[in-house]
């Protein structure tokens, strides 16, 4: 990927700020929902999602100023002096991959055993201490088949393949019914995804294997999807419930009604007691977002809606109400 800076438009004393304001305006831009089947679109808004995932994250950023991580977020490798210098030791679980295969193709150009192949020194920040390998023969195969478990004699270990990032948007009915929503990876390759019940508005999958492929015969990358919720014109989902504004009349709130609202399923009717404020919760069981456990509610709120214009009889009746000094629904502090 392409320094993230670069990607979303900012220099690097941008504040954090600065940055918030230029992911939020190019993913906007961007956005799948308003380029729909652009590949180009797509491709472009997973980038700026992926940029953001750097640079957006305090810790992140300091890692990639620092050079500790590159623009995937993947840590560099550390641990040779003169391969990355000036960046210290500390061992091979954050060797990427790429480093690997540089250092093997450097070992063993030397015609063999103290024929003059390059010299590494590795910091492995253990009781061992520092070790200078290089020059090809048995010393150099014992330093390789520590690291990769046996395999570096007789040929180059296999390096793994890179990861990729993609984001995909998914509606709510497309949860409800169990769909599988298909993404176009940055290979490509278009896969139809199984979401895991109780998905949440930017949670990442992992697809393993449909990366991008390896050089040296490894297993292929992982594709990281991030999960987009597709604004809804009526429900906002929090966790597996789902929020729905009901407008009713002052004689529904008053009286009580039995009024048809809509479900991700269909519409089914509700009933709003007699004396029901605005803002009052009904819960209908059952009719939210699969969860790990079961399903989600629905929660219904009622909202008193008045009508447009004049109304000679609700002012009449609204005077006389006044009239006869109701006790006002605001308590003590608004006085």
């Amino acid at each position: 990927m392409r320094d993230p800076y670069e990607v979303l438009g900012v220099g690097r004393s941008a504040s954090e700020a600065e940055v918030k304001r230029a992911y939020r305006k190019l993913a906007k831009q961007y956005h799948p929902d308003k380029h729909a089947g652009d590949k180009r679109a797509q491709a472009k808004f997973s980038e700026i999602n992926s940029a953001n995932e750097i640079i957006g994250d305090k810790e992140k950023r300091q890692k990639f100023d620092r050079g500790e991580i590159d623009a995937e977020g993947k840590p560099k490798f550390q641990g040779f002096e003169g391969f990355h210098p000036g960046q210290g030791g500390g061992g091979f679980e954050n060797i990427d991959p790429r480093a690997f295969e540089e250092i093997i193709a450097n070992f063993g150009r030397g015609g063999g055993q103290g024929g003059g192949g390059r010299t590494f020194r590795f910091t492995s920040g253990g009781p061992g201490g520092a070790r200078t390998v290089g020059g090809g023969g048995d010393e150099e195969s014992d330093f390789l088949s520590s690291i990769f478990g046996g395999r570096a004699r007789g040929g180059r270990p296999a390096a793994p393949g890179t990861d990729v990032r993609a984001d995909v948007g998914v509606t709510l009915e497309d949860i409800a019914a169990g769909r599988k929503p298909k993404v176009t990876l940055p290979t490509g390759k278009t896969v139809a995804m199984t979401l895991p019940k109780g998905v949440t508005d930017g949670q990442v999958i992992r697809l393993q294997g449909q990366g991008l492929p390896s050089h040296s015969g490894g297993p292929p990358g992982d594709a990281m999807v991030t999960v987009r919720f597709v604004p809804h014109p009526l429900f906002k989902a929090e966790g597996a419930d789902l929020r729905l504004d009901l407008p009713i009349s002052l004689d529904e709130a008053v009286l009580g009604a039995k009024i048809p609202v809509p479900t991700l399923s269909g519409k089914i009717q509700i009933t709003v007691p007699p004396g029901s404020s605005s803002g009052r919760v009904l819960r209908l069981k059952g009719k939210g977002l699969p969860k790990a456990n079961g399903v989600g509610d629905l929660l219904v709120t009622p909202r008193i809606v008045l009508p447009e214009g004049s109304n000679a009889e609700l002012e009449e009746l609204m005077e006389r109400w006044r009239d006869e000094k109701w006790p006002s629904p605001r308590g003590a502090g608004f006085d």
